[in-house]
């Protein structure tokens, strides 16, 4: 059954203003659409009050569990007691949601965050409709997907649309400060290419099934256990350490995926989950029918949610791995672990239990002297006029960066940054030149590697 829904707290929209060289004309208010949302990030995107966003906000979805938990997480916002949101959602729940989207056409952004098996045809088919799209990761979780996200960057160039991921990890102040000193020559030096046994960088990323998100147990659907529809997990969650390693060691570097990067080997291999554990994350009384070719054992889920590639990249070698979990350790979460090996230091950012799962930023010097700590001090300096009150703590090895609590935002948070930074393109048509020839280059090694940990290619 067709159905609109128009929710509570209607506010006045908010008038903008665009420059001539704008994605959006003069006049043009921006408008959200959020499209088939079934992951939890398209609400995190509504956590906080935007600027220069309406309050109106159209949904179009089938109707179902995802709907239903992702207009709870907004309403949520709305009604908190501190900083609270204004958002009126306009759902649409008739199963031509997406042609209906496409024919009303009601925002001029859309939001998509949720199964990935059809994304990148969304994607592709919004920006053939003159949408301009801000995506959640994967784009692209395979080969095909990745043609076709290819000619979507295409044809938004030619349509002057901005088409984005959500690269939240980007906003982690240990991740930017990482990326500060390794472009300081006297501190880091120059990036080590490494070998692929003694790789230049190295990035591992740990997640879990079972997570809190705005302070509840988060309910995942039972898609989400399919990698057919949800990617592998280099292919998912993986993106960002390949993000992360274009950001942070090739700033503002063009990349073109055809010659600048080569790949070493790629391997996967699977989390087990008990049917116990599936039901307390889906709240399932069991496997559905789609997942029974994966179940072991009649009660054990067998999912490839874990991946590793080893490649180069301007010739540097890079080892990345994505694992996942059922559940972290008390008193912790989701977990990045990073090193940039460097002729003169290696910075490293370290989340275990020695730092209590939070991440710390290290400096660790090859040939530690007093005359290479008097230039480190200096160099601090001028950090510290772009980044107030952090400092340096000597430590048996080295430094460690200490932050300030009032950069320490939270993963939650950076959604709210990431949106502000693509209404910035959105407003003033400047994105930088490298982003988008890098996002191609990220989903090539991405897909690329799946590709060869499954043997479907040779490299």
């Amino acid at each position: 059954m067709k159905s609109f829904i128009c929710r509570c707290a209607i506010v006045g929209s908010l008038l903008v203003s665009f420059s001539a060289q704008a994605q959006l004309k003069e006049d043009e208010k921006v408008k959200l659409i959020t499209l088939d949302p079934g992951h939890f990030h398209a609400a995190l995107v509504q956590k906080f009050t935007l600027p220069d966003i309406e309050s109106d906000v159209y949904v179009y979805a089938p109707k179902g569990p995802d709907v239903k938990s992702h207009l709870e997480k907004v309403d949520a916002y709305n009604f908190r007691k501190i900083d609270p949101t204004h958002w009126s959602e306009i759902v649409y729940t008739g199963p031509d949601f997406f042609e209906k989207m496409i024919a009303e056409k009601k925002g001029n952004v859309v939001v998509m965050a949720g199964n990935n098996r059809k994304k990148t045809e969304y994607i592709k088919k919004s920006i053939d409709a003159g949408f301009n799209v801000l995506g959640d990761k994967p784009m692209a979780i395979d080969n095909e997907h990745f043609e076709m996200l290819k000619s979507a960057f295409a044809n938004a160039a030619k349509k002057h649309l901005v088409l984005y991921d959500i690269m939240t990890e980007r906003y982690e102040i240990t991740n930017t400060l990482q990326r500060e000193f390794a472009m300081i020559p006297d501190v880091f030096g120059q990036l080590k290419k490494g070998t692929p046994k003694e790789p230049g960088v190295e990035m591992e990323s740990v997640h879990y099934f079972y997570k809190y998100v705005s302070g509840n147990v988060l309910s995942r659907p039972d898609w989400f256990f399919d990698v057919k529809q949800q990617g592998e997990g280099l292919q998912d969650v993986g993106v960002h350490l390949v993000d992360l390693t274009q950001w942070e060691c090739f700033p503002n570097k063009i990349i073109d995926y055809k010659k600048d990067i080569q790949f070493n080997n790629a391997r996967r291999w699977p989390s087990y989950i008990t049917l116990s554990q599936f039901k307390a994350i889906t709240k399932l009384d069991g496997f559905p029918a789609f997942l029974k070719a994966n179940v072991v054992k009649d009660t054990i889920l067998k999912v490839y949610a874990n991946g590793s590639v080893n490649y180069k990249l301007f010739g540097v070698n890079v080892k990345l791995t994505a694992k996942w979990g059922y559940a972290a350790p008390e008193n912790s979460g989701d977990s990045q672990n990073s090193v940039l090996h460097g002729t003169k230091a290696d910075l490293y950012v370290r989340q275990g239990a020695v730092e209590k799962y939070t991440p710390v930023l290290y400096i660790e010097p090859v040939n530690p002297s007093a005359d290479y700590e008097k230039l480190v001090m200096a160099r601090l300096k001028y950090l510290q006029k772009k980044y107030p009150g952090i400092d340096l703590k000597k430590n048996d090895k080295g430094w460690e960066v200490t932050i300030p609590e009032k950069y320490k935002d939270g993963h939650e948070a950076h959604f709210g940054r990431v949106t502000e930074k693509y209404l910035g393109y959105l407003r003033d048509g400047d994105m930088p030149a490298w982003e988008v020839p890098n996002m191609i280059a990220k989903y090539f090694t991405t897909t690329r590697a799946l590709a060869l940990a499954k043997g479907q290619t040779k490299d």
